[in-house]
């Protein structure tokens, strides 16, 4: 018996060094297949053995995650003046203002920051009120603003005002007043002869942009003292909107791209305010409505929001820095109305 046991403890060695047989195209199953590991999925047990690479089933695509601020590629503001809350959503002499607010989205808490008019429209271009607490016509910022953002990403931008007898107008007269337009008031747009003349214009101008297909990447509007609801009935605001929203819309449509048109005053009639503004020394509650096919129909945002959220949300949606405030926690991006 003694003499049999070398040549099988040789022949054990021998099977023992075989390589095994593998199919072509596939990895030994002993093999690591690193580039084809399954990512890990949340709820699935964390030490589940990877497979061979032939074996995997391949993961299905995820949908792309939801943006946190639509890309639009028009952002277009509409301005009225001096009205409460409460003065303007449920009114039955806003009919119009109303429809749009309960077919697209509203902001149920959002507050001006001051009073009177002008630094709250400086407050939404420029980020900050510059120390500026009346309507005057001569002080100037030497300050960067939006547009110059909006400029340096390539896009461009007008406000059109109406009743301003002439581009780049200084001054008031008796149906135009000076402090409704904030971009005539930086120096490096009032200065520049050729970028003001290009893009403070009066309201006449849109029909004509509309009509040649040249609406700018933003646009601001701002009625006249009466249109705006300053010294004319609300309902007078409401008629003058019916006139010239549905123009801009049918026009944004045509296009088939993500756009925004936002509904908002200046001010409200009280003093209140939210989001780190003075106790008592903000601008009041004002209906602000988000007219967009990208916002959820016949919804309301009770978040409390800024005009520096407004800021805030327009440079988020074009990745322009925020300017001032808009960079402040306490003024809240505007998120929660997207689809």
């Amino acid at each position: 018996m003694r003499r049999f046991l070398l040549p099988l403890a040789l022949l054990l060695l021998l099977a023992g060094c075989a390589a095994p047989v593998v199919a072509p195209g596939t990895l030994p199953p002993s093999a690591t297949a690193t580039a084809s590991v399954t990512p890990f999925q949340p709820g699935a047990p964390s030490a589940t053995p990877v497979p061979a690479l032939a074996e995997q089933t391949p993961t299905p695509t995820s949908p792309p995650a939801k943006e946190l601020v639509p890309n639009f590629a028009h952002i277009v503001i509409l301005i009225f003046e001096n009205k409460e809350f409460g003065t303007v959503v449920g009114s039955p002499s806003m009919p119009i203002y109303n429809r749009y607010a309960d077919t697209y989205t509203l902001l149920t808490a959002y507050y001006a920051v001051s009073h009177p008019s002008l630094p709250n429209y400086l407050a939404l271009i420029g980020g900050d009120t510059f120390g500026i607490t009346s309507d005057c016509t001569g002080c100037f910022v030497d300050q960067p603003s939006l547009p110059d953002l909006i400029e340096k990403s390539g896009r461009s931008w007008k406000t059109y005002q109406e009743r301003m007898p002439n581009p780049c107008y200084v001054g008031d007269t008796l149906h135009y007043v000076q402090k409704h337009d904030p971009f005539i008031y930086f120096t490096p747009i009032r200065e520049n002869a050729e970028r003001c003349q290009r893009s403070i214009v009066p309201l006449t101008q849109l029909d004509t942009d509309l009509a040649a297909g040249s609406l700018p990447d933003f646009a601001f509007i701002t009625p006249d003292i009466c249109n705006s609801a300053h010294d004319c009935a609300i309902s007078t605001a409401d008629t003058w909107l019916g006139n010239v929203l549905p123009k801009l819309q049918n026009y944004l449509d045509a296009t088939s791209q993500p756009y925004l048109i936002v509904l908002t005053w200046d001010e409200g009639q009280g003093n209140h305010g939210c989001c780190g503004l003075p106790d008592n020394k903000a601008g009041g509650r004002v209906a602000t409505v988000l007219v967009s096919p990208q916002a959820r129909a016949g919804f309301q945002d009770d978040t409390p929001y800024t005009s520096y959220s407004l800021l805030k949300t327009i440079s988020f949606a074009w990745g322009l820095p925020y300017l001032g405030h808009a960079a402040d926690a306490q003024n809240a991006l505007i998120t929660a109305p997207w689809k």
